[in-house]
């Protein structure tokens, strides 16, 4: 099988259920900036050593998935039906919040901003959550100009809070490596 078509080659891209659009257009942008989140995320699997937290990464890599074909697919219209969509991870949400709670009372009480480094994990897992803010704004940004189910903003929100928690559970398991920003 082929992976390349040729279709993209002048700017435009296939939508999930029909059409064509701008590779720069912010759905695209969108989608696009989710499948990037998932690829730094699998980058930080490498890194990461608590085997929790892997699991756990790994089951969002795969909601990312069902997120980013709900983002690659526009409103149904005359031409074109809705396909079937894999469901949104909803339930993930409250997972993702025990799964915080957890990390953040595995380390020490947090009292001020920290650097985003440490050990080679907890900085796959920074750089992780940087883009997942990315992520999360070009949702936001889709969504003023288009129907976007407002979970998967809740969803990228707490992904991120968890991707911060699982960073500096990293790092105070390799011996407390969490710095402080001092102004």
């Amino acid at each position: 099988m082929k992976i390349y078509t040729r279709r993209g080659d002048k700017g435009s891209t296939g939508l999930f259920g029909g059409g064509r659009t701008s590779k720069d257009d912010v759905r695209v942008e969108a989608y696009g900036t989710v499948d990037e989140l998932n690829a730094v995320i699998g980058g930080a699997l490498s890194q990461v050593t608590d085997q929790a937290i892997v699991r756990r990464l790994r089951r969002v890599q795969s909601d990312l998935f069902a997120i980013g074909a709900h983002l690659a697919t526009p409103p149904p219209d005359g031409s074109r039906r809705a396909p079937a969509l894999p469901d949104l991870p909803a339930e993930r949400v409250a997972a993702m919040e025990s799964w915080i709670d957890q990390a953040m009372s595995a380390t020490p009480p947090l009292r001020n901003f920290i650097l985003p480094t440490g050990s080679p994990g907890a900085n796959g897992l920074h750089l992780a959550r940087a883009v997942c803010r990315r992520a999360e704004r070009r949702v936001v940004t889709l969504a003023s100009s288009a129907d976007v189910d407002p979970e998967i903003v809740r969803y990228l929100n707490r992904l991120s809070d968890f991707l911060f928690a699982a960073a500096r559970q990293e790092n105070s398991a390799a011996g407390g490596l969490d710095i402080e920003w001092r102004a």
